[in-house]
């Protein structure tokens, strides 16, 4: 996995596709995985390829540590960045914080030139989000369309899940994350 601070050519970050979840486990973060077209098959074959017979989906908190060691090293394999919006608890109720995080992403999808956000369904902040979307997309002109899917839907949403996991969790399990870069927001 290359880390997202890594140098690339604006050719190559052109239409990443950001996957977001959110960790609340300590201070309130979110984490992008950042997934180029050309990669999403084969990253998606990789992550189904992960979910055993009676899952419906990879979730790290259900899963035994050999299993998040596993899944770990799998998204270190795939060809993707990874960015932690870190808002801390400086906002006054998570809500707050979510839209700081959203803001920023949205800033950072349109300077580098991404077109799509998808961020796990939550039904109670699905219609929140939208508004929150909207108002950041409209107020930076940017073209980045977004949606929610489910993570059973779309697999690819067990990266941001895994590695906010890891990435909360400290230790050894932050440095298995590869999360090279967080952005205070």
């Amino acid at each position: 996995m290359r880390c997202f601070l890594k140098a690339l050519s604006k050719a190559q970050l052109m239409s990443g596709h950001l996957f977001v979840d959110e960790t609340k486990r300590r201070d309130y973060l979110m984490v992008v995985g950042v997934v180029l077209p050309k990669d999403l098959t084969p990253a998606r074959k990789c992550m189904q390829g992960l979910i055993l017979p009676g899952q419906r989906r990879l979730h790290m908190k259900d899963e035994r540590d050999s299993r998040k060691r596993q899944i770990l090293s799998a998204i270190e394999k795939l060809d993707i960045e990874a960015m932690v919006y870190d808002a801390g608890n400086r906002y006054r109720t998570q809500r707050d914080a979510r839209a700081a995080c959203l803001r920023a992403m949205v800033e950072d999808a349109t300077q580098h030139g991404h077109r799509h956000l998808i961020l796990e369904r939550d039904a109670t902040l699905e219609n929140w989000d939208r508004q929150q979307l909207i108002e950041a997309t409209r107020r930076l002109g940017s073209t980045v369309k977004y949606r929610h899917e489910t993570a059973v839907a779309e697999p690819l949403l067990a990266i941001p899940d895994a590695l906010a996991w890891a990435y909360a969790k400290g230790g050894d399990w932050r440095r298995r994350s590869c999360i090279r870069t967080v952005r205070q927001v």
